[in-house]
Formats: structure tokens, C-alpha cells, sequence
């Protein structure tokens, strides 16, 4: 006959036929690993969102601001997270970070194109055009 072993720590299981762990430790701490890889992407997503919005402060002192993209991106900044957005009456759309927004520019000087982002600050006027 096959000894079965604890999934978690791998000592003989002892007992009963259908017992899965060898002990409530090591049940809980199956349990407890599990929720966290279900939680890890949240923790993920949270700590990007929280990088980024850091990021935008720390260069928008007066409210609008232009930077260079590369700038941004060496410090961590990734565009793909952020929590809303706002398309103003031109059509374009800043994506947000909470209070601090983007948006992206590209600005040609003859054969050479300048990629930047717009960084602004959230104004209660843009509450109305969600």
C-alpha cells in the first residue's frame, strides 16, 4: 500500500483514509497560500496604480505639465494602469490616476517625432463630461 503524503509540508499521513492535510497548520497554511495567489493580482494592480499617481505628482508642481515619455517610463510609469478617464470637447482622452492625469503627444520636428505625455491635474469641471 502507498503512504500518502501532506500536500504542504510532505510527511506521512497518519489516520484516516479521505485526511487531505497532516495537520490544521498545514491546512490553514494551504488555505492562506491559496487566497493570496488569488489576491496577488489585486496587490499587483494597486501597487502600479500607486507608482504611477507618485510618478505624476512629482512632476506636475503647477496643475499642466509636458514631459518626455521615456522620462516617466524609467521610473516605473505604465500607461496600461490607470482608474478612469476624460475626453474633453477636442476628442481627447487623459487617462487618470486618480487626481493625476495623461495624455499622450507626439510632437514632429521634421523627420524626428518627440513622444510626450500631457500630465494635468483633475478640475471639477471634468466631473460633468463623464
Amino acid at each position: 500500500m502507498k503512504k500518502r503524503k501532506c500536500p504542504v509540508c510532505g510527511e506521512i499521513m497518519q489516520g484516516r483514509k479521505d485526511k487531505v492535510y497532516c495537520s490544521l497548520k498545514c491546512k490553514s497554511t494551504f488555505h492562506y497560500e491559496k487566497a493570496r495567489e488569488q489576491e496577488q493580482f489585486y496587490f499587483e494592480v494597486d501597487a502600479q496604480l500607486k507608482t504611477n499617481r507618485k510618478i505624476l505628482k512629482q512632476f506636475n508642481k503647477t496643475g499642466k505639465t509636458t514631459l518626455r515619455r521615456e522620462v516617466l517610463h524609467k521610473l516605473g510609469f505604465n500607461p496600461n494602469y490607470f482608474t478612469h478617464y476624460w475626453k474633453n470637447n477636442n476628442g481627447d482622452v487623459y487617462l487618470f490616476v486618480y487626481d493625476y492625469g495623461f495624455l499622450k503627444l507626439e510632437e514632429k520636428h521634421g523627420d524626428e517625432v518627440k513622444n510626450k505625455y500631457l500630465i494635468v491635474q483633475w478640475q471639477p469641471y471634468m466631473k460633468k463630461s463623464i
